[in-house]
């Protein structure tokens, strides 16, 4: 595993390339790592694209202390590994959750630079109301918000069965490690998804939408998944069975062809891959 650390405003993002070939970038959810992509990620990357996993800020591998979190950060970011690792050429930005939107502000803000988008349960509006939110920010609070946060997201990848606990177990030890839990709650307070409406009329890519069947953060996430995929005019939309907040990580048989096949209809194949390599 090599990691590259590439400059931001304020920090350094953790950033694990992979192949050769037109660019997709890869962001997780709050709270998660980048391992959240690794099965998609190899999966194209063996299909012959370079594939750039990236931590968020304060997450993973990547720096804290940054000044700014939150969605339009995250958009930030995109943009700022689309210039330092794209060669040039437009790039595929695959975010997850918070980084979904982020990847729609991005799209947005620099049409010219983003070739797709690939939406995994993706927020591009609040999906609780302001009283839930304040609830949710003070259970994060020292001490007993990383408790909170292992009870909460061992529900939220339920297609890796008794493996989510373990992985929440992990998220948790990963996030309290030091100055990473302010991070976390700088994130949480700066995700707030009314800044993605603005953009979403602006986005000229062709879109993914990807809803796990059994996302716990929806109420019905089919009518969250058909709401997102009615923004945009080039869209498709694909429900994967028995998958949580991470349809990439829980279950890659299907999402993983599922983004091959979206990538050869929008005309970045393998033939265009062989072209930039």
């Amino acid at each position: 595993m090599i990691i590259s650390f590439v400059g931001t405003a304020g920090g350094e993002l953790a950033v694990e390339v992979a192949g050769d070939g037109p660019l997709i970038i890869c962001s997780p959810a709050l709270g998660d790592t980048r391992d959240a992509f690794a099965p998609l990620a190899a999966h194209l990357a063996a299909c012959g694209y370079r594939v750039a996993r990236v931590d968020l800020r304060g997450h993973g591998d990547s720096s804290v202390g940054f000044d700014r979190y939150g969605d339009e950060a995250i958009a930030d970011d995109f943009l700022t590994l689309i210039d330092v690792l794209g060669r040039g050429e437009p790039a595929i930005l695959a975010g997850a959750s918070l980084s979904a939107g982020a990847a729609v502000i991005a799209a947005g803000r620099r049409p010219d630079q983003v070739a797709g988008l690939v939406l995994l349960g993706p927020f591009l509006r609040n999906g609780m109301g302001d009283a839930m939110l304040r609830v949710l920010r003070a259970a994060f609070m020292r001490p007993w918000g990383p408790f909170v946060w292992r009870a909460y997201a061992a529900k939220l990848w339920p297609g890796l069965g008794a493996k989510a606990g373990e992985r929440a177990a992990a998220s948790t030890v990963s996030l309290t490690r030091p100055g990473r839990w302010p991070a976390f709650r700088a994130t949480f307070a700066g995700a707030d998804h009314r800044a993605v409406a603005p953009w979403i009329d602006r986005v000229r890519a062709p879109v993914l939408v990807v809803m796990g069947e059994a996302d716990p953060d929806w109420k019905n996430p089919r009518d969250e998944a058909e709401w997102v995929a009615s923004n945009f005019a080039d869209v498709e939309l694909i429900m994967v069975p028995d998958a949580g907040h991470a349809p990439m990580f829980e279950r890659p048989a299907v999402v993983n062809p599922a983004v091959a096949r979206f990538l050869t209809k929008i005309g970045i194949d393998k033939a265009s891959a062989r072209a930039h390599a």
